[in-house]
């Protein structure tokens, strides 16, 4: 590979270096310096927008793009070495196609974290300066990691089939662990600021590793790689299905079929466990202050999260949906197409009790009504028993729906194949009932006991999950096939079920995002740097969802334009089309006419004057 002026790895370099040199320079980093207590600073107006909201936006579309740069790697490289251990080339195919999607990506990533950090240094100087002197000894490594993220990166595709397969995937493995690394670094930034840890009452800095390791570092870093490999395998869906619609042959459609169903698989299985790292994460922000745990729970953002659960709920049921569809495409399915209306039936109501709010947004006339702000009946399925009954229950109809699509062509012929069916009906059983007793017991305890019994439904749904998995794999190994997969015959509006998936993952990312730096309300670092800007107040949740909303256009049309370059590498060089050959006219011989003779050779006439030539041949043929 040549690298000229025009290398995206130069360009994302220069870009990375000049914003640690702007970064440097503006914010005074003195490594070692003695510190100052902070204190409110002067901040800038972005003209027609506002400060806040423009750092909302470009700090949203930078997360999104990280987020999709990071986890494309993950599952690429997994794809890779499957095609590499079973020499099946149609995976090092697939894991090529995700991975032409990083290259634009990469530099949109650089641009916009360039732009975030310029904003936080021209609008918000005193935050920005008190941030650095936090972290600053964070910010070399940042650079050098990023630098190395773009080698490997680069390396990594461009080399594709020009180094051995061994070094390519080292390629990978180090570019996925460089990037997480850049992951874990950014995310003690942000993190502190809504749990701060590691310094006095003053705000100096006591100790860097404890500002870094605060109460929701490693509850985020867990979150958000669970959450970026579900939106990088929801945006690789939607390329498959961007591709599939606009294929012209019966192969292309197979093959992006295929990438679709890939994608999608790889976005549920990601988005499965990703409720138990929320809980996780929400019980440390409580641990951390309870008065954060309540804001963002049952007070400012409660409503929020009523919405997140209409979100969550579509992403189960589309994900559904499109595995319902590709069963068609199965022989051998139709054997389990009658249980498809009860695993709906379930999803319907496990998806109504999530989405169903504590306390109403009534009139006075309606709250008299009820007797108060508590709906009489519906009062009872809006408390966290019954919300972590449906999400658990939620979480194993999704499951069931991919046992059933694994084993649609496939008949089990080991000797203990209705045993270990049984077994597996067994293990849905005892903890379907187990789950469905600790929400009911729920009602009847203290709230922290209530809190508590969460952890049990949790690993009990792990355990069916693992359990019956493991079982499955022996029980239909050496399997008898109905059929084969008819990959590309497929309903066109299964590949809108995968478009309507990465919309919502995105619009949930930038909901939660929003949440997320919510909750500290009037504070820029909680308890410690208070907020006195003209935009210190909690946004209507009117006006979030227009900002969310906006941005979620914004990256997709971005997204167009990473599709669409992406989508050129495999188009043939332009080349001025060719005037077509004159047609050959014969004419018949006319009735008594003699058959044609070949007619006489004129003379050289090639070394004479282009006018004297025509002029002789013009007279000859009158003669």
């Amino acid at each position: 590979m040549t690298i000229n002026r025009r290398s995206p790895v130069l360009r994302a370099a220069c870009i990375a270096f000049l914003a640690f040199i702007v970064l440097i320079l503006t914010g005074e980093v003195a490594f070692g310096a003695p510190q100052e207590a902070p204190g409110d600073g002067d901040y800038r107006t972005m003209p027609f927008v506002g400060s806040r909201v423009f750092m909302w936006v470009v700090a949203e579309l930078h997360l999104m793009f990280a987020a999709f740069v990071l986890a494309v790697p993950m599952f690429a490289l997994v794809i890779e070495y499957i095609g590499y251990k079973t020499g099946d080339k149609r995976f090092d195919e697939l894991a090529y196609d995700f991975t032409k999607l990083l290259s634009v990506s990469f530099s949109f990533t650089a641009t916009l974290g360039a732009l975030l950090t310029f904003g936080l240094i021209i609008l918000y100087p005193a935050l920005t300066d008190y941030l650095v002197k936090i972290f600053s000894w964070t910010f070399l490594p940042y650079v050098l990691l990023f630098f190395f993220e773009a080698i490997f990166l680069y390396s990594y595709y461009y080399g594709w089939g020009k180094f051995s397969p061994r070094v390519h995937l080292f390629l990978g493995l180090m570019l996925n662990i460089v990037g997480t690394a850049i992951m874990f670094i950014a995310n003690a930034w942000l993190t502190f600021m809504n749990t701060p840890n590691g310094i006095d009452e003053l705000g100096n800095l006591t100790s860097v590793w404890d500002a870094i390791n605060n109460y929701i570092w490693m509850p985020i870093n867990i979150h958000r790689l669970i959450a970026n490999v579900a939106f990088g395998g929801a945006i690789g869906a939607a390329y498959g299905a961007y591709k599939f619609l606009g294929a012209k042959t019966d192969q292309e459609r197979a093959h992006y079929d295929w990438m679709g169903y890939i994608g999608n698989f790889i976005a549920i299985c990601a988005l499965l466990p990703l409720p138990f790292a929320g809980y996780w994460l929400g019980v440390e922000i409580y641990a951390y202050d309870q008065s954060l745990g309540i804001t963002l729970m049952g007070g400012t953002f409660s409503w929020l999260f009523i919405i997140q659960a209409v979100l969550i709920g579509n992403l189960f049921l589309a994900a559904n949906y499109y595995l319902w569809l590709s069963m068609g495409r199965i022989a051998g399915a139709e054997r389990y197409r009658r249980f498809i209306k009860y695993l709906l039936a379930l999803i319907t109501i496990c998806f109504i009790v999530w989405a169903t709010p504590h306390s109403l947004v009534a009139t006075v006339e309606e709250a008299r009504a009820m007797g108060g702000s508590h709906h009489p009946i519906l009062n009872v399925l809006g408390v966290m028993s019954a919300k972590n009954t449906a999400v658990n229950l939620l979480i194993l109809t999704t499951y069931v729906s991919f046992l059933l699509y694994r084993r649609a062509n496939k008949e089990a012929t080991v000797s203990w194949a209705k045993m270990g069916n049984l077994i597996q009906f067994s293990i849905f059983a005892v903890v379907v009932i187990f789950v469905v007793f600790l929400g009911v017991y729920g009602y009847f305890v203290d709230a922290q006991t209530r809190i508590g019994l969460s952890q049990p439904q949790v690993m009990s749904v792990l355990f069916a999950m693992v359990a019956v998995t493991v079982i499955d794999i022996f029980l239909f190994k050496n399997a008898r096939k109905r059929g084969e997969i008819a990959w590309g015959k497929i309903p066109g509006r299964a590949q809108y079920a995968l478009f309507f998936l990465a919309i919502t993952f995105t619009w949930l990312m930038g909901l939660m995002g929003y949440v997320r730096a919510g909750m500290r309300q009037h504070w820029h670092v909680y308890g410690v740097i208070r907020d006195t800007s003209v935009d210190a107040y909690t946004p209507t949740l009117g006006f979030a969802g227009l900002v969310v909303s906006v941005t979620v256009i914004i990256f997709f049309l971005f997204l167009a334009i990473v599709f669409f370059l992406s989508g050129l590498s495999g188009k043939k060089n332009w080349a001025p089309k060719s005037p077509p050959p004159p047609e050959a006219t014969t004419t018949e011989p006319l009735p008594d006419a003699e058959p044609a003779t070949e007619p006489e050779k004129e003379p050289e006439v090639a070394g004479l004057p282009n006018p004297l030539a025509s002029l002789l041949r013009f007279i000859r043929k009158k003669s």
